[in-house]
């Protein structure tokens, strides 16, 4: 497997959680060659039941592969993870506990925004991360990274028509809720409990017309100060936090 079909994942508790929940993908774990101790042990004794091989190398290899982060002595190159297909979608939502939440992403570019968009995602309890194939930035190595192991833990599905997406979500009793910097309503006053996506568009233009038409109902964000919108993935923290706020009262 080529460089570019791998990430590095660093620290204890990151590859400890890759090698219990998806052992599968992780190719190679390797360990600080001068350390020696139990938590090291622990890591080791995983890889090895897990049929993982382990590699002890320098400090200073392990900080190169790093690129400067925390490593702990420990890293583990995995699989990048690869996109779910739009026929998934049913069977997540069938599966969900509870009312459904999705997170919509109109043509997001940025691989940063995405990463971040699907660490808050995982946190935030998100069954299922949508966005259109074309023009959007799709899971590469900086997008995962950024993800902290949540490209793995939330599917992400890449979808050839978004619009169809959406109105086949309605027929599903999906309330489709986007944010627009004009709409009248306002985020805290709207009710977010039922089955829900929530849609953001991407750097710059917002949403696209046909997104836009689809969703049922627009809201903004308040905005207090001099700037005209939020960062979409802070956007996209503070809606889904919102909707697991008013979830969990």
């Amino acid at each position: 497997m080529g460089p570019s079909n791998r990430i590095a994942i660093v620290g204890i508790h990151s590859v400890r959680a890759a090698l219990q929940h998806g052992g599968e993908d992780v190719l190679e774990v390797w360990l600080e060659n001068r350390r020696h101790d139990r938590r090291l042990a622990e890591i080791a004794a995983l890889a090895h039941a897990a049929g993982v091989a382990v590699q002890r190398v320098t400090g200073d290899g392990l900080n190169e592969a790093a690129e400067g982060a925390h490593h702990q002595g420990v890293l583990a190159w995995v699989r990048l993870p690869t996109a779910r297909r739009e026929t998934d979608l049913g069977a997540i939502l069938d599966h969900a506990q509870g009312p459904p939440l999705l997170l919509i992403l109109d043509g997001v570019q940025d691989p940063h925004n995405l990463g971040a968009c699907l660490r808050t995602a995982d946190a935030a309890g998100v069954q299922a991360l949508i966005a259109p194939k074309d023009k959007a930035v799709g899971l590469t190595a900086v997008a995962c990274k950024v993800a902290s192991g949540a490209a793995r833990t939330v599917p992400y599905i890449r979808v050839t028509n978004l619009a169809r997406t959406l109105t086949g979500l309605r027929e599903r009793g999906i309330w489709l809720i986007g944010t627009a910097g004009e709409a009248g309503a306002g985020l805290f006053e709207t009710d977010l409990r039922d089955p829900l996506a929530l849609v953001m568009g991407g750097e710059g233009k917002g949403l696209r017309r046909l997104t836009r038409e689809r969703c049922d109902r627009l809201v903004r964000l308040p905005m207090l100060g001099t700037v005209e919108s939020l960062n979409v993935s802070v956007a996209a923290g503070v809606c889904l936090y919102e909707a697991l706020r008013q979830r969990l009262h």
